[in-house]
């Protein structure tokens, strides 16, 4: 099990975010960012957005920095990827 993080490159709202996501359950996601205080309304179905501000401090607590190619391969593998046609109907 492995909690995953991209490299801070989405830009949004005056500055760049990360993924963070987990290739093996959700519980273990929300228990990670549980610990690490990352917000609940930071999740976005199948992973949670972070600041790169955050980025150097959760990866010292134990995210794997990968790529976002990497990232988005292994949540898919893991069948917890949530596809953008299909996030859209899981938020109503």
């Amino acid at each position: 099990m492995t909690v995953l993080i991209d490299p801070p490159a989405w830009p949004a709202h005056g500055m760049l975010w990360s993924h963070l996501v987990s290739d093996a359950s959700l519980d273990e996601l929300h228990a990670f960012a549980e610990a690490n205080d990352i917000q609940r309304r930071a999740f976005d179905v199948d992973h949670y957005d972070v600041p790169d501000r955050r980025y150097d401090e959760l990866v010292a607590a134990g995210a794997h920095p990968v790529s976002g190619k990497e990232l988005v391969s292994r949540l898919i593998a893991s069948g917890l990827r949530v596809r953008a046609r299909d996030r859209v109907r899981r938020r109503h």
